[in-house]
């Protein structure tokens, strides 16, 4: 008989945030497959609880998944878990988990804390409808690229950004999508939790305003307003467009890339075919 692959979601601060079935589980289980053994270590103290551990992360992930295959299939049950939070969210354990299904293993979630949720919940953004889209790029390029893309969506959008490149970020989404309403979650169930509200500007001349940024951080901006929902022309109507307003064709390719977040020469190559 097979072993069960248990989900198991850890606090992401907070070590009260445990639920009483993840403890049950991590108390029960054969095995413990973490991101960190240093940081699950300090969780299983805390519980006190004592069990084999074995790392898995983004570079040994491939292997590992068929080392945990192995046991789950000789019968242990292992509990697969992050440094933080609801595992494969934004980090790895994807290979694992689907090398476990493939091998027709019990894979069994033990939900609990994520940040993106947690963020949503209490950022007074819509909730009906929202978008998780991870980290953003590093490099304001793609960065913009990507808020490009995702300026028409009619939700809240949610990402997770580092304290290093929050300012940089809130830059970009400034440029693209203007002055929508934004939220920076930082911190979240921790001592120095904080909430901050308004625009991207405003909320970048905050942080600006600080000596140091510090602290896990989550992105949220609001949805876009049926106008902005439905300027989704493609590039060369926007150009025509621009250039029956007066604008000769590079004026018009300059603003349509300045409104998209895109580079002129992406424009350019997109409605020349060059």
């Amino acid at each position: 008989m097979t072993g069960i692959l248990y989900i198991v979601a850890t606090p992401i601060g907070n070590l009260e945030d445990i639920t009483l079935r993840a403890r049950r589980t991590l108390r029960d289980c054969d095995w413990i497959a973490c991101e960190d053994t240093r940081q699950t270590r300090k969780l299983l103290e805390h519980l006190d609880i004592s069990k084999p551990l074995v790392s898995y992360y983004e570079h040994n992930e491939a292997g590992r998944a068929g080392e945990l295959v192995a046991k789950l299939e000789a019968g242990a049950n292992v509990a697969l878990v992050s440094d933080a939070g609801t595992p494969l969210i934004s980090d790895p354990g994807y290979r694992v988990v689907l090398a476990a299904i493939e091998a027709g293993i019990p894979v069994v979630p033990i939900p609990g804390v994520t940040a993106a949720v947690s963020a949503l919940s209490a950022s007074g953004l819509a909730t009906d409808s929202f978008r998780f889209c991870g980290f953003l790029p590093a490099k304001t390029t793609q960065r913009r690229k990507m808020l490009a893309q995702l300026k028409q969506e009619t939700c809240t959008l949610i990402f997770y950004e580092t304290p290093h490149r929050i300012l940089d970020a809130l830059k970009d989404v400034e440029a693209v999508m203007g002055s929508r309403p934004a939220v920076v979650a930082r911190e979240l169930t921790k001592i120095h939790e904080e909430f901050l509200r308004g625009t991207a500007a405003e909320i970048r001349a905050t942080l600006a305003g600080r000596a140091s940024v510090k602290g896990e951080i989550t992105l949220l901006i609001g949805k876009a307003k049926a106008a902005e929902a439905a300027d989704d022309a493609p590039l060369d109507d926007a150009v025509r467009v621009a250039e029956k307003q007066g604008l000769s064709r590079m004026d018009a390719i300059k603003r349509v890339a300045k409104e998209r977040g895109l580079s002129k020469r992406e424009v350019y190559r997109t409605i020349t075919g060059e």
